[in-house]
């Protein structure tokens, strides 16, 4: 194959990612998937997979082509399926319209697929060819890679802090990000699955961690709201529970506890919200792998955690996050009673930080953005460049 010939196929496959990307926060928990089909070097069809349960990137690229079809070439970003799931399989799909050549980027790590979609499509006489912008493909889909071979969510922390380090005065609840920095992470609620704080958050702030972007657009799914209260200490009163029958509330507990939090967790139950019992940790609080395992069984893929400083900490200390977002605010605090951003980490541990890269620096009005990408525990750390992960 020529120089010019690579070329093309790595264009067409830039264009099928783009294309992905359109699904965000619509299709999970299935994967991000783009697809475009051409004849000779001509594009005669696009598609991406649009919505959980809908028909598949490559589907809708056939329907597009129509009879131009066959002969054509398929650029995919994922290893089309082969087996009958919500939709038929897609090999099918391909072999019925004489598809003569497919470009796939990335094998899928489903195991019902797993190479079985490439072999299907090679007994059958068409050629395939894998590996093209295999790295961009792994980056598009990483919280789908992430739940299908751990069974966790992809795990995103996020805190704003001032430039000494600082997210709050003791007992003091302040903006500390400016409001264009608030609204970007709005934008990112939007697309996840679960937002996740703490009881002392709850307690403090009275927060509602609803997904309240400016555009409708952005708004692609509600998330749900996940609290970790070991003793079921959710207010009646609070903003989340007088929501929860409209909005998912879901309480995550120890199991095992006194009679009176078995009776504050049945008054929450009473009012819509969701309340599972965990293991404690041994050095306090709720075992967090087990909260992410439980939460990975409801589907839940993307997870963002805005907890204070003692959940942050948490998540580091158990190598559980996969991606910090840091909101930098010209600001100094200067007290020495001012709360860090993250605590509870074992002095020279390092624990959740080791294998950290920087993923991003961004400017967000006058706030600095810095965007981490941590080496989670589980999970085999990918050796990614770029950025926009979550393509805001």
């Amino acid at each position: 194959m020529s120089e010019n010939s690579r070329e093309f196929d790595r264009k067409m496959m830039r264009l099928a990612l783009q294309l992905a990307r359109r699904g965000q926060g619509r299709v999970e928990p299935n994967p991000l998937v783009g697809a475009v089909l051409c004849r000779g070097r001509r594009i005669v069809g696009r598609g991406w997979h649009g919505e959980f349960g809908g028909p598949h990137a490559e589907i809708n690229a056939i329907r597009m082509a129509g009879g131009k079809a066959r002969g054509g070439t398929l650029y995919v970003t994922l290893e089309p399926c082969c087996h009958h799931g919500k939709t038929g399989p897609c090999t099918e799909a391909i072999l019925a319209v004489a598809i003569q050549r497919v470009v796939v980027a990335m094998v899928d790590p489903n195991p019902l697929v797993c190479g079985q979609g490439i072999r299907r499509l090679r007994n059958s006489g068409v050629e395939v060819c894998t590996g093209v912008c295999q790295v961009e493909a792994q980056r598009l889909n990483r919280p789908f890679v992430k739940w299908i071979t751990t069974g966790r969510p992809y795990v995103i922390l996020k805190w704003a802090q001032t430039i000494d380090g600082c997210v709050e005065s003791r007992g003091k609840s302040k903006w500390i990000s400016s409001a264009a920095s608030r609204s970007m992470v709005h934008q990112l609620r939007g697309r996840v699955d679960a937002v996740m704080v703490g009881i002392g958050t709850v307690r403090q702030d009275d927060p509602r961690l609803t997904a309240r972007p400016k555009k409708a657009m952005d708004l692609r799914r509600i998330p749900r709201r996940v609290i970790l209260d070991s003793y079921c200490r959710l207010p009646l009163t609070s903003r989340l529970a007088r929501s929860a029958r409209s909005i998912p509330v879901c309480v995550f507990h120890r199991r095992g506890f006194g009679r009176a939090a078995v009776l504050r967790r049945k008054r929450l139950e009473s009012y819509g919200v969701q309340c599972l019992a965990v293991a404690p940790a041994s050095e306090g609080g709720l075992n967090i792998r087990e909260v992410l395992q439980r939460l990975g069984g409801m589907g839940c893929t993307n997870l963002l955690v805005e907890g204070g400083p003692k959940v942050l900490g948490a998540f580091f200390q158990a190598r559980l996050a996969d991606e910090a977002w840091v909101f930098i605010a010209p600001q100094l605090h200067g007290e020495t009673r001012g709360r860090r951003a993250v605590e509870g980490i074992a002095p020279g541990a390092g624990a959740g930080i080791r294998g950290a890269g920087i993923e991003q620096v961004r400017r967000i009005a006058e706030d600095i953005l810095v965007r981490l990408r941590l080496a989670a525990g589980g999970a085999r750390p990918m050796d990614l460049k770029g950025n926009d992960i979550i393509d805001i």
